[in-house]
């Protein structure tokens, strides 16, 4: 019997390979396509990977033109599917042919179906050979299992990932004429305008006015330091917000030396593990220890395809009983966690922790693999850690935790304190990401008298909310039903990408802005989480077979026309609106040269400053590198030119001058004489990856560079080196010369070699 096997990805079908073939497996070509072959028993056996999807939905070439297609007949116009790899389907056409059994074995979710259904479609495939394994792991066990148990294709799943590519395309390519021509923005500088973008941007807007308009309220706390083990107690009426209540309260405990044990309760109780990973969870805890969302998820669906861990697209956070725990364990057994493990399995019973969501597709992301840190690097090994840690806290016991609390008079006056310390670590000894605060209280007895350290009142205010970070806005997206498990992640990059959205911490820029607050007042609530929450209902009740895909695109296409309607009527409003905020975003200040206007102008190798009066005027200042930069009212005190508030990460914000070369600048960065060149100047540089170094200001023709700390400030001291004539510079209290060859430089001690190390290792045993 001959099999064809297609699978996403061309990693999936090298390793389904090696674990079907036991690794005798062989790679050749079929009409021009890659094609892995083997035998099984008596089955001759054909793999082909795709590149994910081979078809692309577009629009058919006369609907191209944004200038004489008016943007609302692309609402009902239709859609083509564009073969991006004709090799690759010519080359399936060739084996299916030959083949007595098709196998899709695609990622099992929405897309996966869809891409694995579409292709077999296209390729003229006999649907009756077609079948599906379905796996959440690729493991040889998950794998095998998967094959042994063939289904058939669920069309209604693809048919919900169908209907998303229609509507998003339908609803991108309408909104996005409309705004960008209404704004005249046209050609690479377009405005991009999608059905969950939108909604999530204004999440984003809506958070950062609301601290921007945050008038802050002042309160006023009571607090107490207490007994010969000294903690502190808080009055219970804290917070007071009117100050003479709060005076009062203090001069009712003036003069009072001791307070009276009222009250005094211990309690132990469990301190529950974590819920297991799900993908929201997986990325925002990601996010926490400095992998960003994007980079995470791609990282993940490279350890997935590498065998390493389960399927990372998934809302999933209950495991399954078909799920051995134990067995994941062992295998875990015979890594850098093996110490971890043993205690773990050192319990009578593994009782996992829950989440609140349980699903059947796939279970939460788990280690499936071991891997090394010696052979992986960078974040790659740090989400791989992550993802064992956090499996094993979620099968690790609960930890106990000491509360107290306790109530003191002081006259007639109740303080109240709380206390908790970890009686025993459990799940948190292997998963040190959530942080633990001990706060002791002594044991005390009810009616005793202790003594009072000190009574302060201390003023304080509101705090307006947080921003959101990729992790958390990520997560309220989950939250609000917008988008995806397998989407948010990507929006969350496009708000970068179209520079409506700066900084870790996500701050609208102007043009972001803007284009919520045109299309909230003039978009027909496209804005609106809740219209986008119901077409998500709307698809996964495709998969559900409640509803069809054409019935879920037509419902898409009457909301999308009255949002249309409503949009052609305010079309002027719009425009004027994103207009002005894209002159603001740009405009940096006056041009102290020709009296013109500066504004950060885009070419083909960066951005950069110059003067609208080009070509008149030809100044040009190159925008600061690796930072994150915004536009001021203020002017520099040398030269009268505009300033630019520079943030750069572990660094404080810092307002500079538009010319790099202005003395203000100069001073900053400028450390002292190349000892290299004798002409040029050492000055403190960022490289495009946002390295701080210093440099010789007349590169490229002197090349001479130092390493600088890359966090932390550097103090200029304009004095040089008496060994080697490099410049001295600052750090903190120290201060040393940049040239670390220098002879002054304390030397580090060499690394002894490997084989050194395990000969003295070998004596001391000995």
């Amino acid at each position: 019997m001959k099999r064809l096997v297609i699978t996403e990805k061309a990693n999936a079908a090298r390793r389904i390979s090696t674990i079907l073939s036991d690794g005798k497996q062989e790679t050749g070509k079929v009409d021009g396509a890659t094609v892995i072959t083997f035998n099984r028993g008596d089955d001759e056996w054909s793999v082909i990977g795709l590149r994910g999807h081979i078809i692309e939905l577009d629009y058919p070439e006369k609907f191209n033109s944004w200038s004489s297609v008016p943007p609302e007949e692309l609402i009902t116009a239709p859609h083509e599917k564009i073969v991006k790899a004709k090799s690759t389907l010519t080359a399936i056409r060739t084996l299916a042919i030959e083949s007595d059994q098709i196998i899709i074995a695609t990622d099992y979710d929405r897309e996966g179906e869809l891409i694995g259904l579409e292709t077999v479609r296209l390729a003229g495939v006999d649907m009756s050979k077609v079948e599906r394994a379905r796996f959440s792991a690729l493991t040889k066990v998950e794998v095998e299992n998967a094959f042994d148990n063939l289904t058939k294709p669920d069309a209604r799943l693809a048919d919900a990932a169908e209907a998303r590519q229609i509507i998003d395309l339908t609803w991108g390519a309408v909104l996005t004429r409309m705004v960008s021509i209404y704004s005249g923005q046209l050609g690479r500088n377009f405005l991009s305008v999608g059905r969950v973008q939108s909604p999530t941007l204004r999440l984003l807007v809506d958070r950062h006015e609301e601290i921007e308009g945050f008038v802050p309220d002042p309160f006023w706390l009571i607090k107490g330091e207490f007994g010969d083990e000294p903690f502190a107690g808080e009055h219970s009426d804290n917070p007071f917000w009117k100050k003479e209540e709060a005076d009062g309260k203090m001069e009712i405990c003036q003069g009072i030396s001791s307070a009276e044990v009222a009250d005094f309760k211990v309690e132990e109780r469990d301190d529950y593990p974590p819920s297991p990973f799900s993908t929201t969870i997986l990325l925002t805890e990601a996010n926490r220890i400095g992998i960003p969302p994007g980079t995470a998820m791609k990282l993940a669906e490279d350890l997935y395809t590498s065998g390493f861990i389960s399927y990372p697209r998934t809302d999933n956070t209950v495991y399954p009983k078909s799920l051995s725990l134990k067995g994941v364990l062992n295998r875990l057994s015979d890594s850098e966690f093996s110490k971890e493990v043993e205690e773990i399995l050192s319990q009578e019973v593994i009782r996992p922790s829950r989440g609140k969501r349980m699903t059947t597709d796939h279970p939460p992301i788990y280690p499936t693999g071991v891997a090394s840190s010696k052979k992986m690097k960078g974040d790659k090994w740090k989400l791989y850690e992550l993802v064992v840690r956090r499996f094993l806290a979620t099968v690790a016991p609960s930890g106990r935790v000491e509360a107290r609390s306790c109530l003191l008079k002081v006259g007639e006056e109740d303080f109240h304190a709380k206390g908790q310390v970890l009686l025993e670590e459990g799940w948190r000894r292997y998963y040190p990401h959530y942080r633990f605060t001990e706060v002791r209280i002594p044991d005390l007895v009810v009616g005793d008298s202790i003594d009072i350290r000190s009574i302060s009142l201390e003023q304080d205010e509101t705090k307006p909310p947080y921003r959101f970070n990729q992790g958390s806005i990520i997560q309220e997206m989950e939250n609000l039903n917008l988008g995806t498990k397998s989407t948010r992640h990507d929006i969350v990059g496009k708000l970068y990408s179209r520079n409506y959205v700066q900084g870790k911490s996500l701050m609208p820029t102007p043009s972001g802005t803007a284009l919520v607050k045109a299309l909230e007042k003039y978009g027909g609530q496209i804005t609106e989480v809740e219209m986008t929450a119901r077409l998500e209902e709307d698809m996964g009740s495709i998969a559900e077979g409640e509803k069809s895909l054409d019935y879920v695109v037509k419902e898409s296409q009457e909301m999308l026309s009255d949002a249309v309607e409503v949009m052609k009527a305010n079309q002027k409003e719009i425009g004027d609106e994103i207009r002005e905020a894209l002159h603001e975003q740009g405009h940096v200040g006056p041009c102290v040269d020709c009296g013109g206007s500066l504004t950060i102008k885009r070419s083909r190798r960066g951005n950069f400053i110059g003067c609208d009066s080009y070509p008149d005027c030809d100044k040009a200042y190159p925008m600061p590198r690796s930072a994150m930069v915004q536009t001021t009212e203020g002017l520099c005190e040398v030269c009268g030119r505009p300033e630019l508030r520079v943030i750069r990460r572990g660094l404080p914000p810092q307002e500079q001058c538009v010319d790099p070369e202005c003395r203000s600048n100069t001073e900053r960065t400028d450390l002292g004489p190349c000892p290299k060149c004798k002409d040029g100047t050492i000055r403190m540089m960022y490289s495009r990856a946002g390295k701080r170094f210093a440099g010789c200001s007349t590169w490229p023709d002197c090349d001479q560079t130092y390493p600088l700390p890359l966090r932390g400030r550097i103090d200029v001291l304009a004095q040089s080196c008496g060994e080697c004539g490099s410049p001295i510079i600052g750090i903190g209290e120290k201060t040393q010369c940049i040239n670390t060859d220098c002879p002054t430089r304390p030397k580090r001690a060499a690394k002894k070699p490997a084989k050194e190390k395990e000969k003295k290792a070998t004596k001391k045993k000995a």
